[in-house]
């Protein structure tokens, strides 16, 4: 048996690579993380991450990908997908699920380099991991959530298709928020004229559907 059988997986977009987080890549994740991901008086993480990075030169960050990939277990589980565009990292793009075998649901979550929004890839890798838990994995439901004042996450998941779940409040820097919460079914996804290519599930498949 494999020691790390998602060393294998990929999924290719027609401009995208997404390939589960390693070192390497997560030193220069956090480069891109430093160039900026959200204009300065914005917050669009419940955990305001981005606001340490100046104190730590990473450090926190680093450690939260380390930590997430060292409690991996068949029943809860969560993939940090590295995003590269043109062989460079651009992005996060995670999706993790709880009991999946029964519940056949997951969660996303993801986030683009500041100098990247705009170029459609945000949306492109989203749909990568949703095609590939839909598709692949056979889930049911997908689930997500952003910020009231989010618009571009928000028509990003509209777009594709979730509709609205309830709502719940958090203050990441002091002062009271509405998060919307989405969820999306696997017949509503609105999907590209592309379909994401899986490499590498063999090795994990058992795992992730357990």
């Amino acid at each position: 048996m494999d020691p790390w059988p998602l060393r294998h997986l990929v999924l290719r977009t027609p401009r995208l690579e997404l390939r589960p987080d390693d070192d390497e890549g997560l030193f220069e994740l956090v480069e891109v993380a430093k160039e900026g991901v959200h204009e300065p008086d914005e917050m669009p993480f419940l955990v305001p991450w981005t606001d340490w990075l100046a104190a730590d030169g990473g450090m926190d960050m680093i450690k939260h990908y380390w930590q997430t990939r060292s409690t991996f277990a068949a029943k809860d589980w969560a993939i940090s997908f590295l995003a590269r565009h043109e062989g460079r990292v651009v992005g996060m793009q995670e999706v993790n699920a709880q009991n999946f075998g029964v519940l056949r649901e997951v969660n996303t979550g993801s986030w683009l380099g500041k100098r990247f929004h705009g170029t459609g890839l945000g949306t492109e890798m989203r749909i990568a991991v949703l095609q590939f838990a839909f598709d692949h994995l056979g889930a049911t439901a997908a689930r997500s959530a952003a910020w009231l004042g989010n618009h571009a996450s928000n028509r990003v998941s509209e777009k594709l298709g979730y509709v609205h779940d309830g709502t719940l409040s958090a203050a990441p820097r002091g002062e009271r928020l509405d998060h919307v919460r989405l969820r999306l079914d696997a017949a509503n996804l609105v999907r590209p004229e592309w379909a994401v290519e899986v490499e590498g599930l063999a090795e994990s498949v058992d795992l992730l559907t357990a």
